[in-house]
């Protein structure tokens, strides 16, 4: 079996303000989009530019609440220049909730920030 990963689906509470965020403040784009009539929701693909990995946004129409999991961890998302996606990020109002700072010696840059649900997302600094 060679697995290959597909799609993280994760559920929130404002699909239009989840949109926003993952597309214009994280840069990722809508790949798809699907009302599931019976399931009463709609679910949202993301992917970054190369269609890579999916995050599938799925926003329940009946208005169940939620409340972040502890099994969770993150999300991690590659980016060139940790600090050129900061000063992005603050003009968006999103600052760093942890780091920057080097996992190991010699390793990559690290971050994190939250999503509009308080989800977490690594930042990486791929140079």
């Amino acid at each position: 079996m060679k697995p290959r990963l597909l799609h993280t689906m994760v559920r929130v509470k404002d699909l239009d303000r989840s949109v926003r965020f993952y597309t214009e403040v994280l840069g990722l784009r809508e790949q798809r989009r699907r009302v599931l009539e019976k399931a009463d929701a709609t679910l949202v693909f993301l992917t970054d530019e190369a269609g890579h990995h999916a995050i599938e946004l799925t926003y329940n129409h009946d208005g169940r609440d939620y409340e972040l999991g502890s099994q969770f961890g993150h999300f991690a998302i590659g980016v060139p220049d940790l600090e050129a996606a900061r000063r992005e990020l603050a003009e968006e109002g999103v600052e760093f909730s942890r780091g920057p700072y080097r996992v190991s010696a010699g390793g990559s840059m690290i971050a994190f920030i939250r999503d509009p649900d308080g989800m977490e997302i690594e930042l990486i600094e791929m140079r």
